[in-house]
C-alpha cells in the first residue's frame, strides 16, 4: 500500500504551534500508511507588497491550495489571538473558495490545535472557531476523547476539543509530558480515522 498523506496545517510565530504540529505528525506516522505533510502560512502584513520570499529560509513550506485536495485528513494548528485563528491562517482559508465549490474536502477527517500565553487565553474558543471554516467545507470534526487519561490530570494544555500548549507570555515553555502525549494521541486518532473512511 502507498503512502497517504495528511495534512498538518500550522502557523506559528515563536515556535511553540510548530513544536506542537510536529509532535501530531508524530502521532499520524505511528500508524502504518500514513505520511504526515507538514506545512505553514507566511505571515501577512498591512504593506501591500512582498515581504515574503516564496520559499521559508527553515521549517516547512508554505502550504498550496492542492494541498488540501491530495490530503486524506487535516490537523489545523494556529496561534490564540484573541481566542481567535492567526491572521495569517485565517486569510489563507478565506482565499480557499475554489476548494469549497469543488468539495475538495468534504468528508474528510480534521481536528484541531492551538497554543497561547497564558492559561485562560482563548485555547478553547480558538479551537472551537478553527472548526468554522472546515464545518463549511464539509469536514468531519474530530476531537480528543476522555478515554486519553491526560485530559482529567493536565495542568499544562489540553481539551476534549483539541490538542493545546500553554507556552507562558514569553513563548518558551516547553511542550509538557502530558501535552505531548495527547498531541500524539490525536495525530493517530486521526490517522487511523482518515485509513479507515478511504478503506471504505
Amino acid at each position: 500500500m502507498s503512502q497517504a498523506d495528511i495534512l498538518v496545517l500550522y502557523y506559528s510565530r515563536y515556535g511553540a504551534t510548530r513544536d506542537l504540529a510536529r509532535m501530531i505528525a508524530e502521532g499520524i506516522e505511528s500508524v502504518p500508511g500514513v505520511n504526515a505533510r507538514l506545512r505553514t502560512v507566511p505571515p501577512i502584513s498591512t504593506v501591500c507588497e512582498a515581504t515574503e520570499p516564496a520559499v521559508p529560509k527553515d521549517g516547512a513550506p508554505f502550504v498550496e491550495y492542492s494541498d488540501l485536495k491530495e490530503c486524506i485528513g487535516l490537523a489545523l494548528g494556529s496561534p490564540t489571538r484573541f481566542g481567535n485563528m492567526a491572521a495569517p491562517m485565517k486569510y489563507f482559508w478565506d482565499g480557499s473558495s475554489s476548494e469549497w465549490l469543488n468539495g475538495a474536502l468534504i468528508g474528510k477527517p480534521a481536528c484541531v490545535f492551538t497554543s497561547t500565553g497564558s492559561l485562560h487565553g482563548g485555547q478553547e474558543s480558538t479551537l472551537l472557531t478553527m472548526m468554522i471554516p472546515l464545518l463549511h467545507h464539509g469536514m468531519l470534526m474530530m476531537g480528543i476523547p476522555y478515554s486519553e487519561a491526560d485530559l482529567m490530570n493536565t495542568s499544562t494544555g489540553g481539551t476534549p476539543y483539541g490538542a493545546s500548549h500553554l507556552a507562558h507570555a514569553d513563548g518558551r515553555a516547553p511542550i509538557s509530558a502530558e501535552e505531548q502525549r495527547l498531541a500524539k494521541a490525536q495525530g493517530k486518532r486521526l490517522a487511523q480515522t482518515a485509513l479507515k473512511l478511504i478503506q471504505g
